[in-house]
This record gives structure tokens, C-alpha cells and sequence, in this order.
């Protein structure tokens, strides 16, 4: 484990994005050391059991994501008996896991809402990790990922040992909490004013996760 530390010419940073009209701001105060971990120190991939070809139908009780209807609307279903069974048997992912793409276009996510449904083995996968890591902070981080091994290559897959090598800067639980609900709300505003917000996400989350802006986080409301 290695702990960073960098001291800011500007060590408090003060964000007011108009685009909040109702007078929301947010302060940054970047003075605490986090900690640089691989993925795979805090967690593993897991991913669902395989359901076969002729056990999906085009209609039926549980939607079946594969990769190409994955963040959309399912064209499969598997029957409620084959789900239960697979469900208490096998791996399946908890009510705010944040579900990854593992090929094609790798890396897009989906929030786990807990809804009855499954997933294509192999293709879709998740981390299943320890107290030490949001799945919240989880969500801001692979939204800007640069995965281990693959940078400047034309691979359309990602392992596992992708995912469990890539190195992730941690602050506390209770900071990680603040930055995603923040980032959250934020992704909600993009909806209602596009262009500004998705400008201030995109510079604000590089800052937090590549150049080492480690600290405490607070203040958000």
C-alpha cells in the first residue's frame, strides 16, 4: 500500500455552477493522503451463470440482457423457475452494484437497480468488493477509467485481470460517499442543463483521479 500526498498552490478549490439555480455550491478541500489500490485488492469479477441459447425465449417472466441489449431494452427472457434457481445458486449482483460491459463497446456501466433480471455470462460482470470501496465512487471512477494493459490498443475485450490491476486512488468511505452523491446529483442536472454540467463533470473528474487530488472532500450540499 502506498499513501500519496500533494500540496496545491490553491489547496481550497471553490466550484458555483450556475447552472444551479437554486444556489447549490460545493467546496473542495484537498489536504488528506489517499490510498493507491488495484481493484483487485479491494474485490473480484463476478459475473452471472451461463444461460444457453434454448433456455431464452422472446417472451417470458425475466428479462436476459446480452451485451448488445445491455444499458437498453431486452429481446430475451428466461423463465422464473431457471432465474430462482441460478439466482440462489450462482453469483448475482446486489441492489447498487454497478454492472460493466466486458466487451464490444467495454467499459459502458449500469447501476443495479434490483429489479428481477439477469445477464450474459462473461460479458457483463461486475466487482464484488469490501467495505473499503463506495459503489457510488465506484461509478464516478469508471466512468474515466483507463484500464491496465489495454491503453493504446485496439483489444474489444476486457478480462479480469484487466479490471484487478487497474489502480484506483481512495480516499475514506465517508469522503468516497460525498464525491459520488455530488457526482450523482450533478448527472441529474445534466439533464436539465446538458451542455454546462457535462463540461464541469468532465474537468472536474480527471482533477479528482489523475492528478492526484487527494484529501478530504466536504461541504457538499
Amino acid at each position: 500500500m502506498r499513501k500519496h500526498r500533494k500540496n496545491w498552490k490553491n489547496s481550497l478549490v471553490y466550484l458555483e455552477n450556475k447552472a444551479w439555480r437554486a444556489g447549490h455550491k460545493a467546496q473542495f478541500f484537498f489536504t488528506d493522503a489517499w490510498e493507491q489500490r488495484k481493484l483487485g485488492e479491494v474485490g473480484s469479477v463476478s459475473m452471472c451463470r451461463r444461460i444457453f441459447k434454448e433456455q431464452t425465449s422472446e417472451n417470458g417472466d425475466i428479462p436476459f440482457y446480452k451485451i448488445g441489449t445491455f444499458g437498453g431494452e431486452a429481446d430475451a427472457f428466461i423463465s422464473r423457475e431457471v432465474f430462482e434457481e441460478y439466482r440462489a445458486k450462482y453469483p448475482y449482483p446486489k441492489k447498487g452494484d454497478i454492472l460493466l460491459s466486458a466487451s464490444g463497446s467495454i467499459g459502458r456501466i449500469v447501476e443495479f437497480t434490483g429489479k428481477n433480471e439477469y445477464f450474459q455470462d462473461s460479458n457483463i460482470v461486475w466487482l464484488n468488493h469490501d467495505e473499503r470501496l463506495d459503489n457510488s465512487f465506484l461509478k464516478c471512477f469508471y466512468s474515466i477509467v483507463k484500464w491496465a494493459g489495454i491503453e493504446g490498443s485496439t483489444i474489444k475485450r476486457l478480462y479480469n485481470n484487466n479490471i484487478l490491476n487497474t489502480v484506483i486512488n481512495l480516499p475514506i468511505v465517508e469522503e468516497q460517499q460525498k464525491i459520488g452523491a455530488y457526482f450523482a446529483n450533478l448527472d441529474h442536472l445534466i439533464t436539465l442543463h446538458q451542455r454546462k454540467c457535462e463540461n464541469f463533470k468532465n474537468t472536474m473528474l480527471p482533477k479528482l483521479f489523475f492528478k492526484q487530488n487527494q484529501g478530504l472532500f466536504k461541504d457538499v450540499r
